[in-house]
């Protein structure tokens, strides 16, 4: 992994853990639980909604769009499918 990648995951799991700790959205707080009751480690359950989180970081600071919760929310409750990577 390149010193950029680890430097956008670092940005994203740091997301994430805010996210997580202000219980908002709570979707993230369920997709953690439901990942790891599954089977998931944390971390990989952490590196999965990173997978979604993604997308929504890159078009907020890319292209100047408002976050999409609802599109977030959607990715989130797909875990751990990932069928909005395959369509790019």
């Amino acid at each position: 992994m390149s010193d950029q990648d680890q430097h956008d995951q670092d940005i994203l799991f740091e997301v994430i853990e805010n996210q997580l700790a202000d219980e908002y959205p709570k979707k993230v707080k369920e997709t953690l639980l439901r990942l790891c009751l599954t089977g998931h480690s944390r971390e990989d359950a952490l590196e999965l909604i990173a997978c979604a989180l993604a997308p929504e970081m890159h078009a907020v600071v890319e292209h100047r769009q408002p976050f999409d919760l609802a599109r977030y929310e959607a990715h989130l409750g797909l875990l751990p499918e990932t069928p909005w990577i395959d369509e790019e």
